[in-house]
């Protein structure tokens, strides 16, 4: 497995190779990187969709589906989860109840294929930082979603306060490559993925991208610790 560069423009068939590798280990690690709390932070993503959680929805960079799945506890009536590493989605698969309205779909965020505002609510945990030139993304959300839709991102994004900078830099270089190498034996691609935080924009310069591309009422949410953060916003539509 090549390690892709953090940052760098053509990455993208790299990224989708790593994660292909770290499939069958990907969950596991989570949890152990996280030390569990990776799942509350979800629920709490999930709670900032609002009533748009009940409709039809995107979980964008769905990896293996652990945000599909609260989206049909949540009373979504369809799902698209789309990612680019098909075998993320197909590790995740069998999370899923059986005829769960759910469809797979392997794809580049930069280039959904889903028709203009066929959503009502997108989600993204911890993937858009993998996505080179990540405004076309924001973009395609902007464009698939129905005015009035909700975009809720749930990211590491690069840390700006004093606190979440050591601990953010202390357990990205160190404590994410030897926890992450030590459950999936590839500690490289972990430490590409706490290189990718630094590469990242911070909360900030990404709210201020939505409301660029037509969101409005955006807001930040600190997780605890405050290595994790959610933007969220809503889609009014772009004049014309």
């Amino acid at each position: 497995m090549s390690v892709p560069v953090a940052g760098a423009a053509d990455r993208a068939p790299q990224v989708r190779e790593m994660f292909d590798t770290l499939a069958p280990t990907y969950d596991r690690a989570n949890r152990v990187i996280s030390m569990g709390l990776d799942q509350g932070w979800r629920r709490k993503a999930i709670a900032r969709l609002g009533p748009a959680a009940q409709g039809t929805m995107l979980d964008l960079c769905a990896g293996t589906l652990d945000l599909t799945v609260m989206l049909l506890d949540s009373g979504a009536t369809t799902v698209h989860a789309l990612d680019f590493a098909e075998k993320m989605l197909l590790a995740g698969e069998p999370k899923l109840p059986p005829n769960a309205p759910v469809h797979l779909v392997t794809a580049d965020a930069r280039e959904m294929p889903l028709e203009d505002g066929s959503v009502n609510g997108i989600i993204a945990g911890f993937g858009l930082r993998n996505v080179p030139e990540v405004h076309r993304a924001i973009d395609e959300c902007a464009r698939v979603l129905k005015p009035g839709g909700r975009l809720v991102v749930l990211e590491f994004f690069q840390p700006t306060t004093l606190v979440s900078k050591i601990l953010s830099g202390t357990y990205n270089r160190f404590v994410l490559p030897l926890l992450g190498g030590w459950v999936s034996g590839y500690s490289g691609a972990y430490r590409y993925l706490a290189g990718s935080i630094d590469a990242f924009h911070s909360r900030e310069a990404f709210a201020e991208m939505m409301q660029q591309r037509g969101f409005i009422d955006v807001r930040c949410d600190r997780m605890f610790p405050p290595v994790a953060d959610i933007v969220s916003g809503t889609f009014q539509g772009v004049s014309k």
